[in-house]
């Protein structure tokens, strides 16, 4: 029977969320295949609650079902990086308007101070823990972006999207190549937003999108 445990969390809501947590942290990758016996060890979960959470996992376009075989790990195409890439634009675009109309670029003073130090800290040499917190800082503007929006339908939207780009992201992680770049790109969006220019904000924001698709390959 599929008890909720102490937590009060079903079997299969914890199967689903260890799920999502293997394929966000990169313990599943783009592209990989696995088996249904081999995920159930590597979750440490019996068969229904662990069939339960990758049907939903296949809801949520993290996976695909193949029947009697196994799963496989949504892939890093093309198209899908241009899709999830331009979805999180779309959104951010609207939520440094947000902040620029609400007057609160002095309030993201404390992000663009962890943004600096991280680029100076880049320019000097990359090392591993520096990538890793290069990335947290990445996500930690673009989620104060859609956070600005203040809609819960948008969060949903915007968590699910989210994750589709934290697999792919583990496909090529941020190298060094990129984290100079995309911090300085970062800063110019907060610099926009301190500075009250909703246009200028929601273009920099733009100009990011194109940029990272251009470091991914794709030209648009």
């Amino acid at each position: 029977m599929n008890m909720p445990d102490a937590e009060g969390l079903l079997l299969a809501d914890k199967a689903f969320l260890a799920l999502r947590d293997l394929l966000t942290s990169g313990g599943l990758r783009a592209g990989q295949f696995v088996s249904m016996p081999d995920l159930m060890r590597t979750l440490g979960m019996p068969m229904a609650p662990v069939r339960e959470a990758v049907k939903r996992a296949e809801s949520a376009a993290l996976v695909r079902i193949l029947p009697k075989r196994g799963v496989a790990v949504m892939e890093a195409t093309p198209a899908l990086i241009r899709d999830c890439f331009h979805l999180r634009t779309i959104l951010d675009q609207e939520g440094a308007r947000e902040l620029v109309r609400g007057g609160a670029g002095n309030r993201l003073d404390a992000l663009r101070a962890t943004h600096q130090r991280v680029l100076d800290a880049a320019r000097g040499g990359i090392t591993s823990a520096l990538q890793r917190e290069a990335m947290q800082v990445d996500w930690d503007l673009h989620t104060a972006l859609a956070e600005a929006l203040d809609n819960d339908s948008v969060r949903e939207i915007y968590a699910r999207n989210r994750d589709r780009i934290s697999v792919m992201q583990h496909s090529r992680p941020l190298l060094p190549d990129r984290i100079v770049p995309a911090m300085e790109e970062h800063l110019v969006i907060l610099d926009a937003i301190a500075g009250g220019d909703e246009t200028l904000a929601a273009t920099a924001v733009r100009d990011h999108y194109r940029q990272t698709l251009r470091w991914w390959g794709i030209i648009v």
